[in-house]
């Protein structure tokens, strides 16, 4: 008796569980359920890009005699280093935008076209080959602005000694820089004056015309000008480029956002170098835009977004760089982050129409009805 009180129980106990793996079982199987496609809607990136040119300048090493021996008083006797801005350009890219990512659910999952990045490119519509966005490397190695093999002693032919006589037991005597700056100027001098006659006409034999005149002129100015380097100095440039990549937010509409630095000394660094000073970027959207939006899209349908699929209304804005509270390169760019999201009409997902949304925006291209 106790024996069959026992398997009794037993029925009893097992015997829900047994019918709930039957149930649970039988929704899993169940045909036609669907667990949805995610995507993302795009949003626009701005990629700065900065060139700027490094100035140097190397004094010569005959400075302190330019005014003695050539009458040039402003001659440097200290090196510089200094940067300069020379152009600013800005272009946008797309890419997925991780604060809007949804599932699209249903009927509105059945025919989505995406794009590499998992954007939104269509639905029921004609599948397009989409490529990846060319990658593009930002560079922050600044090169060295002076000539490895430059030197000013290349185009000196003074003497570093000088034969000794018996004053000092025929030893090798160092030339002075005086000495060696006299020599200089003389070739300067000379340099002019022997120009002085090919123009004139006052040399002894005739000088060269045509081709051969001007070649020989070229020379004496080249010569001229490398030894009046030795009291006035050099001074070379070397531009560089870089770019930064921006994605505008609703924290870069106040006072805007510091991408890199710059500074005279070191020229375009980081961000997170403090030796330069900021230079920020200020997004100014078009308010009255997104508000005429927001006031068109909200939809009484109470199934509008059921199945997931929404598109972008995109906004506008201008973009402004700003350096030392001056704007120093501004533009006006489509950035769908500053519009509107809606859900696109449920009644247009059920294969009787193709949807086209522009893959950089979000925005629908084309809405068509199937025959």
């Amino acid at each position: 008796m106790q024996r069959i009180v026992l398997i009794i129980l037993t029925i009893l106990i097992v015997a829900p569980a047994f019918g709930q793996r039957n149930r649970r079982g039988d929704e899993e199987a169940e045909p036609g359920y669907v667990e949805g496609i995610t995507y993302a809607l795009p949003r626009t990136g701005v990629r700065i890009y900065v060139k700027a040119t490094r100035v140097t300048f190397e004094p010569g090493p005959y400075a302190a005699y330019a005014g003695e021996l050539l009458g040039i008083t402003d001659a440097r006797t200290r090196g510089s280093v200094q940067w300069q801005f020379d152009d600013v350009q800005m272009e946008t890219f797309p890419e997925p935008d991780p604060n809007h990512v949804y599932k699209a659910m249903g009927e509105g999952a059945f025919s989505v076209n995406l794009t590499p990045e998992g954007c939104l490119a269509g639905i029921n519509s004609p599948t397009d080959v989409f490529g990846i966005n060319e990658v593009k490397t930002n560079l922050f190695i600044s090169g060295d602005a002076n000539d490895e093999d430059f030197s000013f002693a290349s185009f000196n032919d003074s003497p570093l000694y000088t034969e000794g006589d018996s004053t000092n037991n025929y030893r090798p005597v160092r030339v002075s820089d005086e000495k060696k700056a006299a020599d200089a100027a003389a070739r300067i001098l000379e340099c002019r004056l022997t120009r002085f006659h090919m123009a004139a006409g006052l040399m002894d034999e005739f000088h060269p015309d045509g081709v051969a005149y001007e070649v020989s002129l070229n020379e004496l100015d080249r010569i001229e000008r490398n030894y009046l380097s030795l009291f006035t100095g050099r001074t070379t440039y070397k531009t560089e480029e870089f770019s930064f990549d921006f994605i505008p937010t609703v924290s870069s509409t106040g006072s805007g956002e510091v991408v890199f630095r710059f500074s005279e000394e070191n020229g375009v660094v980081p961000a997170s170098d403090l030796s330069g000073k900021p230079v920020t970027v200020k997004v100014n959207p078009v308010e009255n835009l997104k508000a005429k939006y927001t006031s068109l899209a909200s939809s009484e349908n109470p199934s509008a977004g059921e199945s997931g699929v929404y598109y972008r209304m995109p906004g506008m804005a201008n973009v402004e760089i700003i350096f030392e509270l001056k704007t120093i390169a501004s533009a006006r760019i489509v950035l769908p982050q500053f519009g509107e999201t809606a859900p696109v009409p449920e009644e247009l997902l059920f294969g009787d129409y193709s949807i086209e949304f522009h893959p950089g925006t979000g925005a629908i291209k084309s809405v068509t009805k199937n025959e």
